[in-house]
């Protein structure tokens, strides 16, 4: 699975400076460099596809990727008969046109890069890449493995759900009384996305049966 890409990766870009972290805004694995301005105009942004083999589709996901990031990457394993894309100069070579990295990945978890990324093509989705980094820098930790397909991502969003059905799982409160745990513990609330709380009386919060099978189910944050 691609999942076993992605500790792999992470590692070999953290070592060049970056936080990385998993399945943030469609993408498998987002890293940034620098704390930049609020909406991190002035971060580095790079992002990595992980397949476990490199195709067209992964190209046009790392194509995809390009208008939110400042450097692309794509990464899957490499043959261990040398039969694989990464051995076709003509992929290479659509790599080195496009500005999209290559990496290479061996069965043991060696990182190699096969073709270095370089960043030709301008940002042209703003709104997206903000909201992209908004979500890597208020989630918590790297609670979700780059390249999962199928399974609910632990969002920024769901963390912070977790945390006041966590409080609610003590008694019903106030939303003030929940400044500390989330702060839009107010909002979250009152939407109740995922059917976790009730409201008992005005103003007061309980958690439903739903949020504690949530609470069984995701490790509290």
């Amino acid at each position: 699975m691609e999942t076993a890409l992605y500790l792999p990766v992470k590692t070999f870009l953290e070592a060049a400076g970056y936080t990385v972290k998993g399945e943030i805004g469609g993408c498998d694995l987002v890293g940034l460099k620098g704390e930049g301005t609020k909406d991190g105009d002035s971060a580095v942004v790079v992002v990595c596809e992980l397949k476990l083999t490199f195709n067209l589709e992964l190209l046009l996901q790392a194509v995809d990727r390009a208008s939110v990031s400042d450097e692309v990457w794509i990464a899957a394993r490499v043959s261990a008969k040398g039969r694989g894309r990464e051995s076709d100069r003509r992929y290479r070579d659509l790599c080195r046109r496009l500005g999209i990295g290559m990496l290479g990945v061996s069965d043991s978890g060696a990182v190699s890069v096969i073709v270095s990324s370089v960043s030709p093509m301008p940002r042209t989705n703003p709104k997206r890449r903000t909201r992209l980094v908004s979500e890597h820098r208020r989630r918590t930790g790297d609670p979700a493995l780059g390249g999962s397909t199928k399974v609910p991502i632990l969002t920024a969003y769901r963390q912070q759900a977790l945390a006041i059905a966590s409080a609610l799982a003590e008694g019903p409160l106030r939303p003030r009384d929940l400044k500390d745990t989330a702060a839009n513990a107010g909002s979250t609330l009152r939407n109740n996305y995922y059917g976790w709380f009730e409201k008992v009386e005005k103003g007061v919060y309980a958690l439903t049966d739903i949020g504690r099978e949530a609470l069984k189910r995701w490790d509290r944050p």
